[in-house]
């Protein structure tokens, strides 16, 4: 099956805002209309989880696990995206299917797909059968797949790879594969764990790609349960490994590929909470990208900053600072997406506001908040601008209905008070609330008083992703700034600048 997304999951969509109680849009329904979702594509009818990337003929091709809620027994078929510029993308259909009851990969996990040496592709994938157990079988294991043409695949039955001794049967997935040009073999990483110590990354390596030698933990920091969906690659002089965990996805660094790895201070990109989790890494025409899945709304569209497993797809680009460390910014060609430009004007406002051109100050003393509104946030949308926040200040994007006081609209925070990024819809006139409450789902990021921050918003349906200078990002769904809710810059307890803002739009 291959399909245009250019229709797909709109309906999903207008059915999913219209039913959210909690937005607060203008009172005038008719002014928003959901489009579909181009930039952050999810299939019909079901959602995407752990994603698998593979560059291919010029483009990026996107294997994902298949997630419904109503999974009985066979579950998580493999599926595929593909997509040249991250805003038009294929729906290609079903990969690799689930096995029978009484097939190790009934159920299937997290893998990778990559071309070989001898010219075909493989798959090498997490089986999963939860009978298993009571049989006194391993409930998991690595199996294998391959096609001549990324299209059809046929599974190799007789290759499985099970957790060597010591470690757990049941906690044995996640395998990525690739050619090591150095040891002139293949490697493959496991995500498994110590029976006694915890979460490892496992090594193996293989000649033929049958037959497999475990070599011991490539990583083990042996502080979580599990390091999920393990990906290793080389960006400038440095290997990097992601994994994941505690709903999170995190990065290590390595001098060499056989590391040491050692976690940085501050190892997250994006936000905790399941906003984006089992992130893997591809390189596509000389640019590497961050691959994973956004969250639903644990609340059924209540904006609470509790998110579900799986969601919609979401890719960042990712940036490799001088110091080592790694950041992600938008990926560059979605701004293609974007050719209309939209006038910047301020409508109602609240508190000492002063706009310049495409610029505004907003003034705030302690206890204070300031507002003023750029009209109704359109359903899709790229917004730039530089921010300056003062000292413990807290600003940021607010929605709501213009009919109504800023106190009752909620606030996405560029909190330089906790030095984080958050959003749990929070309204702004509790803002005792956003001072004071731990954040629910959030990003760290230093702020200092008086520096500037380069900020890119992109924002489709519900989905509200906040850059900051080309170093973390803030992914969330904002049901709040939905079915024609007016957006409005703010502040509190501080004076904050937002200069040289632009907003665009789609024809």
């Amino acid at each position: 099956m291959k399909r245009n997304l250019s229709g797909i999951g709109c309906a999903c969509a207008l059915a999913l805002l219209s039913a959210c109680a909690t937005t607060e849009g203008s009172g005038d329904a008719s002014s928003y209309t959901a489009v579909d979702y181009a930039l952050y594509p999810t299939p019909d009818d079901a959602f995407v989880a752990d994603v698998m990337p593979i560059e291919n003929e010029g483009k990026l091709e996107l294997y994902y696990l298949y997630e419904t809620d109503h999974n009985i027994q066979a579950y998580h078929p493999i599926h595929k995206f593909s997509t040249e510029d991250f805003y038009q993308y294929e729906d290609l259909g079903l990969a690799v299917p689930c096995g029978t009851a009484k097939e190790p990969d009934v159920a299937i996990g997290t893998g990778s797909v990559f071309k070989a040496q001898d010219g075909l592709f493989h798959c090498f994938y997490t089986g999963h059968n939860d009978s298993f157990a009571a049989q006194g079988k391993p409930k998991e294991c690595v199996l294998h797949a391959v096609s001549k043409d990324g299209i059809s695949w046929e599974k190799k039955f007789g290759e499985v790879l099970y957790a060597p001794e010591g470690y757990s049967n049941s906690d044995f997935r996640d395998p990525q594969v690739f050619w090591n040009e150095d040891d002139k073999c293949y490697w493959m990483l496991v995500a498994t764990r110590e029976e006694a110590n915890g979460g490892i990354v496992a090594k193996f390596t293989s000649t033929d790609l049958t037959n497999w030698t475990f070599k011991g933990p490539l990583y083990a920091p042996h502080k979580q349960y599990m390091l999920e969906c393990p990906d290793l690659f080389k960006m400038g002089d440095k290997y990097y490994l992601f994994f994941s965990w505690d709903c999170v996805t995190y990065y290590a660094v390595g001098k060499t590929m056989n590391g040491p790895f050692t976690a940085p201070k501050d190892n997250v990109l994006d936000g905790t909470n399941f906003i984006f989790y089992a992130a893997k890494t591809a390189e596509l025409k000389g640019k590497r990208y961050l691959c994973g899945w956004l969250g639903r709304s644990e609340d059924k569209g209540y904006d609470t900053g509790k998110y579900r497993w799986a969601g919609n797809m979401l890719i960042h680009q990712l940036v490799q600072h001088e110091d080592g460390s790694l950041g992600v910014k938008m990926p560059e060609t979605i701004a293609e997406h974007f050719p209309e430009n939209k006038e910047i004007s301020a409508g109602a406002s609240d508190g000492t506001v002063e706009k310049n051109g495409a610029s505004f100050t907003l003034r705030a003393k302690k206890g204070e908040k300031t507002a003023v509104d750029l009209g109704e946030r359109a359903a899709t949308m790229l917004l730039e601008c530089d921010v300056t926040i003062g000292k413990d200040g807290i600003a940021g994007f607010a929605f709501g209905n213009p009919q109504k006081n800023f106190k009752n609209w909620y606030a996405l925070a560029l909190d330089a008070k906790r030095n984080c990024i958050h959003y749990e819809g929070y309204k702004i006139g509790g803002f005792e609330s956003i001072v004071s409450s731990d954040p629910l789902a959030q990003t760290r990021f230093s702020f200092k008083p008086g520096e500037k921050h380069h900020v890119t918003v992109v924002a489709e349906n519900e989905i509200f992703i906040v850059y900051i200078d080309d170093a973390k990002v803030l992914s969330s769904r904002i049901y709040n700034s939905v079915n024609g809710a007016h957006m409005a810059l703010y502040t509190t307890e501080a004076d904050a600048t937002f200069e040289n803002i632009s907003i665009k739009t789609t024809r």
